[in-house]
């Protein structure tokens, strides 16, 4: 048996290099490779011994030679395919063991074209190629992961069997495609419009690239989509986010599941003080801010005590033991945070039927700033919706600044509780189906109408499911009011000030009513949909 090794990744190599030899295998290698296995003691031949000649162009030829590829690509049943390579003096190869360049690391770094253009690799996508193309005789191997099973099967009498060599060929063909899909879309960031080619760094390709392109390997089945009739599975790359989030207790997460734990984390995402959210649907039944975890959760949860029965929770800070505890009160559905602590698990534990997820969103990259979804024949991109004229605290220069964002049109300004309010219903208020209208207090939600065709309406289900007064509240609205009807709801709802988008033929008409009610209002100059 004869096994050629060329690997960037050197994870877990020389075990495998061990567990060839010990199964009688010539080990062929490359560069640093060879020497990583030279290192440890075990018998190498290089590959310009293989070929006759060196290594050429700083790395550039290898492996690029008839000695190499003649060996990976002959049919061993075709006598002619058999016969062809040892009237050349070449010996098949049994085993590809390859990953390639790290050439997603260096474009998300600060190197300069042209060290871009030096981690392509070349012989190496060939190498991994030909070896899938001849899986029935060739083992080609790309993942350290499958490094164990690989050399027990190799253990095995008659070797591995077909199928796993043919999962290895898919999950190589994968690869080679998911490498080719980031170097086109590097290289389509990058600006050649000047002598020098220039490219931006710490970004592959931006967050709307001139090529889409997924690459990501199914993690498993989900039990079914939204509906029982319906096929579903999760996909991830693994990058981040839920691509690297761990379930440590309950059952599987289902696609709903997903969905509504998505809109919790992003929800909490919005603020740096301690938030928690509870969410029913992907709208959110409660939020709330506060100087502790514990105290966040337990208001977001009174705000509709009757509607987070069995929601979904998100929180932007490590799961401590309080909360657990708090959160252990009633039933829930599904936790999602950054970080949960030991104690917490050992309180969550006892409620069997909660899904605790643990899930880090910091970083992403550009995946982080992406938002990706289909529609039929086609797909849609835009970048992900965040609400940055609210941000920072209303003190001193920081409001100066705010206030060139958020800007007061009526007679009467905000005061310092209803500025605070008003910052935190808008950061909600992005959170929540349009066409949504919000009541909220200076660190947690009041009434939430989300989804109505009118504003009116939106106002109407917001104090419908209040169940109490919302004196003293403000409002906020994810677009412009049309008609003044909106607002003189909101007025009668109990709101006395309210915060919008702006851009409404009948702008000074709703101002108008404002000032009539001796409401505030400011307006934000964008408003924030979410279909």
């Amino acid at each position: 048996m004869r096994a050629l090794l060329s690997v960037s990744d050197k994870t877990g190599l020389v075990d495998l290099g061990r567990a060839l030899s010990a199964r009688g295998a010539e080990l062929v290698s490359t560069g640093g490779t060879a020497r990583a296995l030279s290192a440890a003691g075990l018998p190498v031949t290089p590959v310009s011994d293989v070929t006759g000649f060196p290594e050429m162009m700083d790395g550039r030829v290898k492996t690029l030679h008839p000695a190499i590829h003649g060996g990976i690509l002959a049919r061993r049943a075709r006598a002619d395919d058999m016969e062809a390579i040892r009237g050349q003096g070449i010996a098949p190869i049994d085993v590809v063991v390859v990953n390639l360049y790290p050439f997603a690391r260096t474009a998300a770094s600060e190197a300069t074209f042209d060290e871009l253009i030096e981690q392509i690799d070349i012989g190496g996508p060939g190498m991994v190629r030909a070896a899938a193309k001849s899986f029935e005789d060739v083992l080609v191997v790309v993942d350290p992961a499958d490094y164990g099973r690989v050399a027990s099967a190799l253990g095995n009498a008659g070797g591995p069997d077909r199928t796993l060599r043919f999962e290895l060929a898919r999950k190589a063909f994968a690869h080679t495609a998911a490498y080719d899909a980031t170097i086109a879309a590097a290289l389509d960031a990058v600006d050649s419009s000047g002598p020098e080619f220039t490219r931006a760094p710490f970004t592959l390709a931006g967050v709307v690239p001139d090529r889409l392109s997924v690459q990501a390997p199914k993690v498993r089945d989900l039990r079914y989509g939204e509906n029982p009739h319906q096929r579903a599975a999760l996909y991830t790359d693994g990058a981040w986010g839920f691509g690297r989030a761990r379930v440590l207790q309950g059952k599987a997460l289902s696609f709903t599941n997903l969905l509504d734990l998505d809109a919790a984390a992003r929800l909490v995402l919005e603020f740096d003080e301690p938030a928690a959210a509870v969410v029913k649907h992907t709208n959110p039944c409660g939020a709330a801010t506060a100087a502790t975890l514990r105290e966040a959760y337990a208001t977001a949860r009174g705000v509709d005590e009757l509607s987070a029965f069995g929601g979904i929770v998100g929180l932007n800070r490590p799961l401590d033991g309080e909360t657990a505890g708090v959160v252990a009160e009633t039933f829930i559905e599904c936790v999602v945070a950054p970080e949960v602590s030991g104690e917490a698990r050992e309180i969550l534990a006892r409620k069997t039927n909660l899904r605790l997820v643990e899930a880090d969103f910091r970083g992403g990259g550009d995946a982080a700033g992406r938002d990706v979804r289909s529609i039929l024949g086609a797909w849609l991109v835009q970048e992900r919706d965040r609400v940055v004229e609210s941000a920072g605290p209303w003190e001193d220069g920081a409001r100066a600044a705010a206030d060139a964002v958020l800007r007061v049109v009526t007679q009467r300004a905000p005061t310092d509780e209803e500025w605070a309010a008003l910052r935190f219903a808008w950061r909600v208020c992005a959170h929540v189906k349009s066409n949504t209208v919000i009541f909220s207090r200076a660190d947690r939600l009041a009434a939430v109408g989300a989804g109505q065709m009118s504003r009116v309406d939106a106002v109407n289900v917001a104090v419908m499911k209040a169940g109490r007064s919302l004196a003293g509240t403000v409002a906020a609205s994810d677009a412009f009011f049309p008609f003044r009807d909106g607002l003189d709801a909101i007025a009668s709802a109990g709101a006395t000030a309210v915060v919008q988008p702006g851009g409404s033929k009948r702008d000074d008409e709703v101002i108008a009513a404002a000032d009539e009610h001796g409401m505030a209002m400011v307006l934000a100059g964008r408003r924030h949909f979410r279909h």
